[in-house]
């Protein structure tokens, strides 16, 4: 019905004539509803027209003059809809070069369509356009608006900007408002009345064809501000545009037959305080996002910090015995005290002691120069020198070394003294264990609201962890701290230089592993193990682990289970060494006639007291206080007589999974023995030990009350705790109060098990003899069942009687 030949260069010329041009400056663009002029013609039955009219401005009363042949269509997504904040006004036109609106119009309706389109009206803000057509013949606007529709439907125009959106049609049933005044589209819109007011489901009727409504709030009956209006909120800013620009000033029936005019302008929602009401309308979202924010933060500032300070700790930087420390101390030497000597401590000399463990330490030696992915463990039990032999001895020379002492980690009270603990082993800080605390109120307090935890708190393994993935990081930049541009292997990766220098790694010396074995240690001994597995397969460090608990390997497995760990078991020095070994102590500034008088007495004393290490130490230190060696073992094995009772017979018994009973069957066991170990078989025969006798034995030898002796792989042996044992338990033994008052605690309990032997027996013996025959096959039986109850009575009568005699002794001594 028409073309669309003209040009844009044609429409400027036409604006703007030869003789009005002048030279070029920038102007900002009028603020006016521009009109597109387009040449129509007719097809079919139609007759062609010449030029359309051409609106060059806004007219004065801001509203399109229909004629009463013609129609206004609103065609929608033409333009993209701006915000406030950028006025498309302002953009540069040439976005019409993508997707003009005569290029849309053009393919919405096609030349044979049977309508004259006299007008294109742009409205750039509201992002569509008007559409003013000469009706046919016998042909109603709505029927026009439907035809095109349909082709729209059938084409599916889209425009540049908007692959997902189509080109929409509508017919204009009001009066369209042209205006440039700083109104700028929005989802909601102001509907007034002037009339009666309208209620919600005529308006949702009138305005649901434009697009989904979110709501309608009509003003509160009972209010008296005039005008009255609703609101009506859309789903999209486009159907509100639509709805404006094709309901504006529309006179609509209510329900009681009068009419009301519509006036309808854009309402922006207020936004003040969105932000922060959705922060607060959304607390399960918005909890988790700030935890992870926090955590972000702190991982970006701190991490590097604490992981300065872990190098720092390991390569001794800050230290008072770092170069510099040294350097300064040497200069002002002449002037400060600090260089001031030191007199003979008269700790004596500790190779004596070492000359039987020199192969040990030279194993050791060898081992940290083997690119080996496994743990190197030294064993043995508590005061046999361990720490002395590797820290003093094995890593003397070592430049790089790391101490990680789990007992002061394990015996903290509460998960924040547990974490400084860990940091401090290791130079972790700052560490803020107040503000997990805090964390773990606010977590509660959201979780007993919200009925979730925000996540804002950490737990004891999640801390924990953290600080040994930093000091992992930290190892390996000390270790990496070594490597040289000019090192003939540059080529090589980080990972491949590791493997091939394992003189260059660091070492990481894990103390007292498995000093407490309860549930909670249990979970830090997995991390650590978890973790030194980690540094031996990256070959960043090596790891020793100094242990007491001959069950290690047990603990250890879960982490490397395919790998065979280097051990070293360290027990007592011989007679002859601790000898040397306290000689070396006492000697210092001791007369030749006091030196001889001692070693006559040394002989006896070495081997009542054995080879351990810290009996030894303090043997010596109560001689050099000027007690004979006789006297200072005597009162050594007093005070031990005192800590076995009050660690192994004193107390919460619940808290023990065996009994003092056990505990003191074992010490008369010890007594009557003529060695000082016992068959580890014959122990579990014994009485006492019939049920769960292996679980007591275990648990007597983490207190350290007994050793277990393996052999071929299987426990054979059980000796005293330490060598000093065997002194004390013979003092405790020749205590006759004490050894009354537990052997009535023994013979009670063996009496116990003898009358449920008894209960049991002649239960059985009851149900034998209710059965209705006799035959001949439950004879045997029942003899035995005889034997065994005459067997389970004598041996109460026995126990009564040695009750009844201890008791006397009880009644008779102190």
């Amino acid at each position: 019905m028409f073309s669309l030949s003209t040009t844009r260069a044609q429409c400027l010329r036409r604006a703007y004539p030869l003789s009005s041009r002048q030279p070029w400056r920038f102007q900002p663009p009028r603020r006016h509803a521009t009109a597109t002029a387009l040449p129509t013609g007719a097809t079919g039955n139609a007759v062609n027209v010449g030029p359309t009219e051409f609106l060059t401005d806004m007219p004065e009363s801001g509203f399109i003059d229909i004629k009463p042949n013609e129609g206004l269509l609103f065609f929608d997504n033409i333009y993209p809809v701006f915000s406030a904040f950028l006025d498309s006004r302002f953009i540069p036109i040439r976005l019409d070069q993508f997707s003009s609106p005569e290029k849309l119009i053009k393919k919405s309706i096609p030349t044979d369509f049977p309508i004259k389109i006299n007008q294109v009206i742009p409205r750039i803000k509201d992002g569509g356009a008007f559409v003013k057509f000469v009706k046919p013949a016998n042909t109603t606007d709505r029927e026009v608006e439907q035809q095109v529709r349909d082709l729209l439907q059938q084409r599916k125009i889209t425009p540049w900007y908007s692959p997902f959106g189509q080109v929409r049609c509508f017919l204009v049933e009001g009066q369209p408002w042209l205006e440039d005044l700083q109104r700028f589209p929005a989802a909601r819109l102001k509907v007034e009345f002037e009339g009666q007011d309208i209620p919600a489901e005529q308006l949702y009727t009138t305005f649901r064809r434009f697009g989904r409504l979110i709501d309608i709030n009509p003003l509160p009956k009972d209010s008296k501000e005039l005008p009255r209006y609703a609101y009506l909120t859309f789903w999209k800013i486009r159907s509100a545009t639509a709805a404006r620009n094709c309901l504006h000033d529309l006179k609509i029936k209510t329900p009681d037959g009068k009419e009301t005019q519509l006036r309808i302008l854009y309402s922006p929602a207020v936004k003040a305080h969105t932000i922060r009401k959705w922060i607060l309308d959304h607390p399960k979202i918005v909890l988790p996002i700030l935890a992870a924010l926090i955590a972000a933060v702190a991982i970006a500032v701190f991490d590097p910090i604490r992981t300065f300070f872990v190098r720092a700790h390991i390569t001794h930087s800050l230290d008072f015995g770092s170069k510099a420390w040294t350097w300064f101390k040497g200069a002002a030497s002449t002037y400060l005290i600090l260089n001031k000597k030191q007199g003979p401590d008269g700790t004596g000399d500790l190779s004596v002691l070492w000359q039987e463990r020199k192969e040990t330490v030279e194993t050791l030696k060898s081992w940290l120069l083997e690119s080996s992915e496994t743990f190197i463990v030294v064993q043995g039990p508590r005061g046999s020198g361990k720490r002395d032999l590797v820290l003093g001895d094995v890593l003397n020379d070592w430049k790089h070394t790391l101490v990680f002492d789990c007992e002061p980690v394990q015996d903290g009270h509460g998960d924040a003294q547990i974490i400084r603990a860990a940091a401090a082993q290791v130079g972790y800080r700052p560490v803020f264990g107040w503000l997990n605390s805090i964390n773990s109120w606010v977590d509660l307090a959201v979780q007993g609201t919200l009925g979730t935890a925000a996540g804002l708190s950490e737990t004891l393994e999640t801390q924990f962890t953290k600080i040994l993935q930093n000091t992992a990081t930290a190892l390996k930049q000390v270790a990496l701290s070594e490597r040289l541009k000019t090192d003939k292997d540059i080529t090589l990766n980080d990972d491949e230089w590791l493997e091939a220098h394992p003189e260059k790694r660091p070492v990481v010396v894990i103390d007292n592993f498995l000093h407490r074995t309860d549930a909670a240690g249990e979970k830090i001994y997995q991390r650590l193990s978890d973790w030194a597995a980690l540094l031996v397969s990256a070959n960043v460090a090596h790891v020793i682990f100094m242990t007491n608990d001959v069950s290690f390997s047990k603990q250890l497995a879960r982490s490397l289970p395919d790998r065979v760990f280097r051990t070293v078991m360290l027990g007592d020095a011989s007679p002859e060494a601790a000898k040397r070994y306290v000689l070396s102590h006492i000697h210092s500034g001791m007369t030749d006639e006091e030196k001889t008088k001692e070693i006559e007495e040394l002989d006896s004393s070495i081997d009542q007291l054995g080879g351990r290490l810290t009996d030894l130490e303090f043997l010596a230190r109560r001689i050099k206080t000027g007690e004979m060696p006789a006297q200072a073992v005597s009162e050594i094995v007093k005070t031990s007589a005192n800590e076995i009772l009050k660690l192994y017979f004193l107390g919460d018994p619940s808290k023990r999974i065996y009994t003092k009973e056990q505990a003191w069957a074992l010490i008369k066991m010890f007594g009557e023995g003529k060695t000082d170990q016992l068959r580890y078989n014959e122990v579990l025969l014994h009485g006492l030990f019939n049920k769960s006798g292996e679980e007591a034995l275990q648990a007597l030898e983490q207190a350290e009350f007994i050793t277990i002796v393996s052999a071929e792989g299987r426990p054979w042996a059980v000796k005293p705790g330490k060598p000093v044992y065997r002194a004390a338990f013979k003092k405790l033994q020749n205590d006759k109060v004490l050894q009354a008052k537990l052997d009535i605690a023994v013979a009670t309990e063996l009496t116990k098990t003898e009358t449920a032997n008894v209960a049991k027996y002649e239960d059985e013996l009851t149900t034998l003899a209710q059965l209705p025959s006799k035959p001949s096959e439950i004879y045997g039986r029942v003899s035995w069942l005889l034997k065994k109850l005459q067997a389970s009575q004598v041996k109460i009568e026995q126990y009564e009687k040695e009750i009844t005699a201890l008791k006397k002794i009880l009644q008779s001594e102190f």
